[in-house]
């Protein structure tokens, strides 16, 4: 009779599964958002070429902004990490229940989010003069902001129920066509620029509203193409619809919880874009760009990650494998710092080469670049607190303490607004990008500690051999970037000349970054990280 496997073998080979069961499901979700962001960057190279970093795309993002906003509250913010949570319980309880349960809550979200979009509609004047006050020393400005306010309100009906068709999906661990859905979204913006912009001039309306019209339609696709899913998985619309049961309460009341801290971020991000408004003309679109480029591997890499968490965690800890749930934090905690590690190395050391590559053309000229890589840069040294921020929020969900990343979040945004009103006139529109990274880094820190007490997490934990073997291979990379892109790269290079030389020090970093690792031991997860098919 053979003996029972020691205890340490039987813990290795759960921790080896909890971290291949979140590395299939980070994957998944990681290779359909990376062509999203890959086409998301296409359509930021459209809206560069054609309108630059002028007047109209600080419009644009004004405009676009306020929707955005309070999309993270009725989607990819406090709902989402209230709904996944109660869903799953649910699901387990009886899949009818959830399945009531889902479309109870998509009448409310629905209700809710358009009565939204109607104040937003009539009160776009008085909204954008609180957003863009500077605005109104330009009366056609301002007049075009207000319309395409108008034109994208509806963008937050549509983007919110696509989240909780989303986290549906996810929920049952369907993760790559809901993380494909925003790729169909940019697809129809680029296509609204390109193809619709010659009409608008033709009939005597700016082009600029063609990116409004984009994104309104784009959201409506992006919510339409999980919808087949929704009904192949057996979830469509289920009555009696319950839309008061002890879950919609549960979320309802972690909603209140959150939205306390949605409106903090909302004053923050107010603040920072009435500071940004008050500087020069472009500072808003140069922050924007850099941002955009900035979500680029967070998108792919800490969202995809973080999501999967969120659903494996919830699983396990619903099921009161606390022991287990343990463990894919762990596993979610060093692939996060693995795979942003060299991405906070390229972004920072590449940060002029990238922009100037991406944007530099028509009306974005070398100014716009130097700006916005230098913007980029800040942010960029926010990354790996950006990816631990996304892991350790849902978790408190989980428990039932959403009031401690709320009163932490309230916190960090209190300290960057004071941080950038200081000083943004001293040092210019650059500080709103360190601000952003400072109040991320208190942030992920604090968090990090309440969650230890939380679950009873030690220090090594958090800062282990693993994790300094991560830091180790980092500097090697950096200080191979920064040499191979010194010696080699200039702007005045031709464009083919210039993505082949970006291209080989990419390669050559992301090598000098993984030989290290595998001289120290980390060869299995590299392995893993590298051949794990996408299933």
């Amino acid at each position: 009779m053979a003996a029972d496997p020691r205890p340490s073998e039987v813990l290795a080979k759960k921790d080896k599964s909890s971290f291949q069961k979140l590395m299939g499901s980070s994957l998944k979700m990681a290779s359909a958002t990376f062509l999203s962001r890959i086409l998301g960057l296409i359509r930021d190279q459209v809206m560069a070429k054609m309108f630059g970093a002028s007047g109209l795309t600080d419009a644009f993002v004004v405009a676009y902004r306020i929707p955005n906003l309070l999309r993270d509250l009725f989607a990819e913010g406090a709902f989402s990490s209230a709904f996944v949570p109660t869903f799953t319980e649910a699901r387990l309880k009886s899949p009818e229940t959830a399945r009531r349960l889902l479309w109870s809550l998509f009448v409310i979200l629905a209700a809710i989010t358009s009565i939204f979009t109607l104040l937003i509609i009539i009160f776009a004047p008085e909204i954008t003069a609180i957003f863009a006050p500077e605005f109104k020393s330009d009366p056609e400005k301002f007049q075009i902001t207000v319309s395409l306010v108008r034109i994208m309100a509806p963008f937050l009906v549509f983007i919110s129920l696509a989240a909780l068709f989303m986290g549906v999906l996810n929920s049952i661990k369907i993760f790559f066509i809901p993380s494909l859905a925003p790729a169909f979204f940019n697809v129809v913006m680029i296509s609204s620029m390109l193809l619709l912009s010659p009409y608008l001039v033709s009939h005597g309306h700016n082009r600029v509203f063609s990116m409004g019209i984009g994104v309104l339609a784009g959201g409506f696709v992006q919510l339409l193409v999980q919808l087949p899913l929704i009904f192949i998985k057996s979830y469509g619309p289920k009555g009696p619809l319950e839309f008061v049961s002890d879950y919609t309460k549960r979320i309802i009341n972690r909603l209140g919880i959150g939205t306390i801290g949605i409106a903090a971020t909302h004053i923050n991000v107010l603040v920072t874009t009435i500071i940004a408004t008050s500087t020069v003309v472009g500072a808003v679109s140069w922050l924007n760009y850099a941002f955009r480029l900035f979500q680029l591997p967070i998108g792919i890499l800490s969202v995809s990650i973080a999501g999967s968490t969120l659903v494996h965690f919830s699983d396990a800890w619903k099921k009161k494998d606390f022991d287990h749930s343990r463990e894919l934090l762990a596993s979610s905690y060093f692939l996060s710092l693995l795979v942003i590690a060299p991405a906070l190395v390229l972004m920072y050391v590449l940060s002029f080469p990238t922009v100037n590559i991406i944007f530099e053309r028509g009306a974005f000229i070398r100014h716009d670049t130097e700006m916005t890589a230098l913007a980029m840069q800040y942010y960029a040294l926010g990354l790996p607190f950006y990816g631990l921020f996304k892991i350790f929020v849902p978790t408190f969900y989980v428990f039932d303490r959403p009031q401690i990343p709320v009163a932490i979040s309230i916190t960090t945004i209190i300290i960057n607004i004071i941080f950038c009103l200081l000083l943004t006139p001293v040092y210019g529109f650059r500080v709103l990008a360190i601000g952003t990274t400072l109040s991320m880094a208190i942030n992920s820190l604090a968090q990090a500690f309440f969650l230890s007490r939380q679950i009873n997490l030690s220090l090594s934990f958090f800062i282990n051999r693993r994790v300094f073997k991560i830091i180790f291979a980092g500097f090697i990379a950096y200080m191979v970037c920064r040499l191979s892109i010194d010696r080699f790269f200039s702007a005045e290079y031709g464009l083919f000349r210039k993505v082949l030389l970006y291209s080989s020090c990419v390669v050559v970093t992301i090598t000098s970054y993984i030989i290290p690792l595998a001289l120290l031991g980390e060869f299995g997860p590299l392995k893993k990280l590298v051949s794990k098919r996408v299933a």
